[in-house]
């Protein structure tokens, strides 16, 4: 966006949708329209709504302008307030199916495809973005080993959410491994085995923890290293081997 006068901004653009943006769209769709048709609003993704945004968009679509429709393309409903969904129709819309997903990435000269297809939970748009920010499907499939290591290597290259991401997807693989199930975002025999279950739950709570304030201004090569500790942490919590018990033979 250009800045104040014209200016163009060279800061860096925001990672979340703010009130400002809001009060735009809204002004826009109460505006009467020259040519008398209605207006369509998209906002996306709208999960990316900061507080004070998505409770100003709340106000209009209580009252929504009546010849204009909002939009809101989502890929986390959930992260939604509960307030504005239920002032919404939801479409589900579904992902296209894995093989002709895989089809389409080999098109865009994507490499081994169904290896980024299940990176991305089987959205191919998003597997493309990964390809383009430099994630292939061999520095994905290193990762899980990398990270038992406790190895920063390219990962200090790497954006603290899309990080965050990437661990929360290794400890969803690692809980499944223990449980028994198949992994769903990295090939099986890239994923260290091993790790107890409490181990992986209290990792899964630092993530969760850490995506809270992902967009922080830490200093990010000691984040990323301590995140690369609780990984290789949560990953070497073999559990410890029980001594068999001796009969005295009476």
């Amino acid at each position: 966006d250009d800045g104040e006068g014209g200016k163009s901004s060279k800061s860096k653009p925001s990672k979340e949708i703010k009130v400002e943006a809001v009060r735009k769209a809204v002004s826009f769709a109460q505006s009467t329209s020259a040519r008398g048709r209605r207006k369509v609003v998209l906002i996306h993704p709208a999960e990316r709504m900061n507080a004070i945004a998505a409770n100003t968009l709340l106000k209009t679509l209580e009252e929504p302008p009546g010849d204009a429709r909002f939009v809101l393309s989502c890929g986390a409903p959930d992260a939604l307030l509960p307030t504005i969904r239920s002032r919404c129709l939801a479409v589900p819309l579904a992902l296209p199916a894995a093989d002709v997903a895989s089809a389409w990435l080999a098109q865009q000269q994507v490499a081994q495809p169904e290896v980024l297809l299940a990176a991305a939970g089987g959205q191919p748009l998003e597997a493309l973005a990964w390809v383009r920010e430099g994630v292939d499907a061999v520095t994905w499939s290193r990762l899980p080993k990398q990270m038992e290591a406790g190895e920063v290597g390219t990962l200090a290259s790497w954006p603290l959410p899309r990080l965050v991401d990437a661990l929360h997807k290794l400890c969803h693989d690692a809980m499944c491994l223990a449980c028994g199930a198949p992994p769903r975002y990295f090939p099986l025999a890239s994923l260290p085995s091993g790790a107890t279950m409490p181990a992986l739950v209290a990792w899964s709570r630092e993530l969760r923890q850490t995506t809270r304030h992902a967009e922080h201004p830490w200093n990010l090569p000691v984040m990323v290293e301590s995140l690369v500790l609780q990984a290789q942490q949560a990953l070497h919590s073999s559990a410890p081997v029980k001594p068999r018990s001796v009969n005295s033979g009476r």
